[in-house]
């Protein structure tokens, strides 16, 4: 849960707004440990209205091309972080930090939508070339031959126990002597 629920926020910025109150003596009043916080509100509330004020529950996303520009002009402007985040109606100056951070790191690359959780383990459809589909399907056709020759062979393996079977009980049908009388002594 946030520390300052956004009607305690928004209380506050009009308080500053009806002009009787600064901001020191506001967060005296409020408890609140850094102006610096009831100021960010304040742009925040000149910029979006109440709506700045509130927590966001949802992930924004934000286009390639929107980051290089706000990345571009953080590096070539003379604004600070928060300044620009306002400009740009980012909820956060958190995220602009981030991206100018990616940015200086990696370059362009680094501002690009990257992928979350796991690579998945088969490869996509429209990463499959023509020739991967040719070997796949020769690949296809030597599994069903080998699964041939393995059913022909099992068959083959029962039969042949089926027959031995057989010929052990028609031995034992005939009484074969198991013992052999030798009297040679």
């Amino acid at each position: 849960m946030a520390k300052y629920s956004a009607d305690f926020k928004l209380k506050i910025v009009q308080e500053y707004l009806n002009g009787n109150i600064g901001y020191l003596a506001l967060a005296h009043k409020y408890g609140i440990p850094y102006t610096k916080y009831i100021r960010h509100w304040v742009g925040k509330y000149r910029a979006m209205g109440a709506e700045g004020l509130k927590r966001s529950r949802k992930n924004e996303t934000y286009s390639f091309q929107f980051k290089l520009h706000a990345v571009e002009l953080y590096l070539s402007t003379e604004m600070s972080y928060h300044e620009l985040a306002l400009q740009l109606k980012l909820k956060s100056d958190g995220i602009l930090v981030n991206w100018v951070r990616r940015y200086r790191a990696v370059g362009i690359e680094g501002l690009k939508t990257q992928r979350k959780g796991r690579r998945p383990k088969v490869p996509d459809k429209s990463s499959i070339t023509p020739e991967c589909n040719i070997n796949q399907d020769e690949r296809l056709k030597q599994l069903e031959e080998e699964n041939l020759k393995l059913r022909i062979e099992v068959a083959y393996l029962k039969e042949l126990r089926r027959l031995r079977l057989e010929q052990e009980a028609q031995k034992r049908k005939q009484g074969s002597p198991t013992v052999s009388e030798d009297h040679s002594n």
